[in-house]
């Protein structure tokens, strides 16, 4: 009965609608006027209602650092009993001598963009205080692009040593900072913006909305066997995070989608943040369980998009 409910306030149909349904065609045919209803940009409108998306829509993370570089501040941001992101803490911080965007190791500036903390170093060179954050540059969207280096931390400063008042690409914040830093976030939920100003506030929830009801729009197709609707969200210049360029990707997932098998697809933690010095161009994150007969997925995905003049998406690259 609690199933019917939910069928109800998601499809809006009446009960005899829905044991019609499912005498004639089975509880596979609901499913998928539910899956439908899920590219509608109406459900999404509603549950964005009352989000704070403030630096986008986000389902994974408690914490997000953002780094202007023009101001030499990083700025630590917590979301609040009330669910709303509020400023923490600002610290000063030294970044790359050089300014601009890092496009190769040595250039001595810090990246723009989104990135992970994927680990934290306690025990580090006395050049780097009394520990590091590791962040995830170069990311896939800076592969994409062809950025190399790598190497880019947030750490402490020397312990032991002068230094100078910039870095060679790292965020560098005092001792007793990083440490307050350490004590106030779980790297694992936590995501740091790179800008070279100030990092961009209250993301439009049209866009956003457009976006998300995009994505189930692609997953639709993608579940229900609509090959040619779901190549047409990738770009022709796409090339996947191993290299894979647009012709061979189409040429492969032709193959797979000739299998037709039935597919379970299920998008959780779903993240959606605007790149830093980019008008169109979107990071959206998400746990992917993907299960066909011949092969299950459970995973991070990754895709990085522009959202078209026409309020499409597109995807530039994926992992």
């Amino acid at each position: 009965m609690r199933f019917i409910f939910l069928i109800l306030l998601t499809l809006s149909l009446n009960a005899s609608d829905i044991l019609t349904l499912y005498r004639n065609n089975g509880i596979a045919e609901i499913e998928k006027k539910m899956d439908i209803e899920l590219t509608k940009t109406k459900y999404w409108e509603n549950y964005l209602k009352d989000k704070d998306t403030r630096f986008g829509f986000m389902e994974s993370y408690l914490n997000v650092l953002t780094c202007n570089k023009n101001n030499s501040t990083l700025n630590l941001y917590r979301l609040n009993a009330q669910n709303k992101y509020k400023l923490q803490k600002e610290y000063g911080a030294f970044t790359g001598k050089l300014k601009g965007d890092k496009i190769k190791e040595g250039d001595l500036k810090t990246p723009i963009g989104v990135y992970h903390l994927i680990k934290k170093l306690e025990k580090v060179d006395s050049f780097y205080g009394p520990m590091a954050f590791v962040t995830s540059y170069p990311n896939t969207y800076d592969k994409y692009r062809g950025k190399g280096g790598h190497g880019i931390w947030i750490h402490g400063l020397p312990t032991e040593q002068e230094r100078d008042e910039f870095t060679k690409g790292c965020i560098a914040i005092n001792n007793s900072n990083i440490e307050c830093l350490a004590k106030n976030i779980d790297i694992s939920k936590t995501i740091l913006i790179i800008n070279s100003k100030k990092v961009k506030q209250e993301i439009s929830k049209e866009k956003l909305t457009t976006i998300l009801s995009h994505l189930y729009i692609w997953r639709y197709a993608w579940k229900y066997n609509d090959f040619k609707s779901y190549i047409s969200f990738y770009d022709t210049d796409f090339i996947r995070v191993d290299g894979l360029n647009y012709k061979k990707f189409k040429n492969y997932k032709k193959r797979v989608f000739n299998k037709t098998e039935k597919r379970t697809i299920i998008f959780t933690n779903i993240n959606i943040i605007p790149y830093p010095n980019t008008d169109n161009i979107y990071q959206i994150t998400f746990n992917e369980h993907y299960k066909s007969d011949t092969f299950e997925f459970n995973g991070n995905k990754i895709l990085i998009i522009k959202l078209t003049e026409d309020n499409y998406i597109k995807i530039l690259t994926e992992k």
